[in-house]
């Protein structure tokens, strides 16, 4: 066997013929990464000239030294031991000589599958025979992380698509259910976007993903140019909105009617049911009067609509992966992104693809007190998703004596970098102080002005 250096179109090749491959292993990824200062490299593993397994690298450097990442690990069969360790040997050998330190690689390996309704954790098979192989081969484990510590989520959320509609929606959440008839309800309708509307997901995401806007339009330039990306953004109809509460309100006085007409007609007997049905009537009629205002006001102000909630998604293979969301939190009480991603779950589902990747969650084997993700966790399984947990990071170790370098110098240049950063940060104090005396010493006085003209006139 014999591990060589890929071109970009091999790579892509091979990933479209592999049967389980990520987003994050794909050429357009790789493009968009080079664009955030990464070095690409692609590897393949040959037998006889035909590619077994082959690899996307990232390439980093912290503090001089070369580091590479493998998001989603490698395209190998984990489980064929020979397979593995060919790959491994031979690869390291080909990064030592190119003074590469170490990879890190976060495979696809399954540790644990969890049914949200069940509450049931399904362990793997083989996945200790495989932790196992990735050991002996040198490969160190970074531990099981609880959140987003990772190179990539260790926790993901995925749903099944590859079923009747009506069945999918059966599988949401009652809740999730009660919110998406409401914000269909209340005027909010779903549109595809484009290049020009990245702006929408980038304003609702950006403090959630920390990217600037090129790494949106980046993105999107280079899957869209296969067709693999689509943007979707809910819109509420102010005018919808305003109606679908006027139809509720009218609604609402109507039982409010009733009810008085009941405590009327029992007004002799005192019947305290009668009462405290109308003072909860009375009650919800308070409540819709007061959003008749807000909706009102909503329609003056905004005659236009307002762009709610957004997602960007990235196709491949089958899967529909949800790649980043957003929504706008002063409108939360519409659920937009609800309707948004259950709209994108049908258009999928009815696309024949298979999968829905909701995304990365935290871990399920906390409880919802002790986690502090809870609430993404309960939304990105509330659509029917089951959890995944996989092994996590591993590093492995390719050029000794640049690691060994790396980790002696690394705590010393750290310092030196902080203490230069707080030494350019006291400079330009300085400078500044200094300037602003300077201009200070330059500005001259009304004396200053007499004797100028008086040097003049003379």
């Amino acid at each position: 066997m014999e591990v060589r250096e890929l071109t970009e179109e091999q790579f892509e090749e091979f990933v479209l013929n592999s049967k389980i491959s990520s987003i994050y292993q794909s050429t357009e990824y790789a493009k968009v990464m080079s664009n955030q200062g990464y070095k690409i490299l692609y590897y393949g593993i040959f037998s006889d000239d035909e590619i077994k397994g082959a690899t996307l690298l990232l390439i980093e450097k912290l503090h001089g030294f070369k580091y590479a990442l493998a998001p989603r690990g490698f395209l190998i069969d984990y489980e064929d031991k020979e397979i593995l360790q060919s790959f491994t040997t031979l690869l390291r050998k080909k990064l030592s000589k190119k003074h590469i330190m170490a990879v890190k690689i976060n495979p696809m390996i399954i540790k644990n599958k969890y049914n949200p309704k069940m509450k049931d954790i399904q362990k793997e098979d083989n996945y200790e025979e495989t932790f196992n192989n990735l050991k002996e081969l040198k490969y160190f484990h970074l531990g099981y992380n609880n959140y987003f510590e990772g190179l990539k989520p260790r926790f993901e959320s995925i749903i099944n698509i590859n079923k009747p509609i009506n069945e999918l929606f059966k599988s949401v959440s009652k809740n999730f259910k009660t919110k998406i008839k409401k914000a269909n309800f209340e005027g909010i309708k779903i549109y595809k976007g484009g290049e020009a509307d990245l702006e929408y997901i980038y304003n609702q995401a950006k403090e959630k993903y920390n990217r600037d806007l090129s790494y949106y339009q980046d993105t999107y330039h280079y899957y869209e140019k296969n067709k693999k990306i689509d943007l979707y953004y809910a819109k509420l109809d102010t005018k919808v909105y305003l109606q679908s509460v006027q139809i509720n309100y009218q609604k609402q006085v109507e039982k409010c009617n009733k009810a008085n007409s009941e405590v009327f007609k029992n007004r002799e007997n005192q019947n305290n049911r009668a009462i405290n049905k109308k003072l909860y009537e009375e009650n919800l009629l308070n409540l819709l009067k007061n959003e008749l205002v807000y909706a009102t006001n909503l329609l003056r102000d905004k005659p236009e609509g307002i762009v709610l909630a957004s997602a960007l998604i990235v196709k491949h293979q089958k899967t529909a992966y949800l790649f980043m969301d957003g929504y706008n939190p002063e409108y939360k009480r519409f659920s937009a992104k609800h309707l948004l991603i259950w709209k994108l779950i049908e258009k999928y589902s009815l696309e024949k693809f298979r999968r829905f990747n909701m995304g990365g969650i935290a871990s399920f084997n906390l409880k919802p007190e002790e986690n502090k993700f809870s609430g993404l966790n309960e939304f990105r399984l509330g659509f029917g998703a089951t959890g995944y947990e996989y092994a996590g990071d591993f590093e492995l170790v390719t050029n000794k004596f640049f690691y060994f370098l790396y980790q002696t110098l690394s705590p010393i240049l750290k310092k030196s970098k902080k203490k230069k950063k707080a030494k350019e940060v006291k400079g330009s104090k300085e400078d500044e102080d200094n300037s602003s005396d300077n201009e200070k010493e330059k500005k001259p006085g009304l004396l200053s002005l007499l004797f100028k003209k008086k040097n003049d006139d003379e």
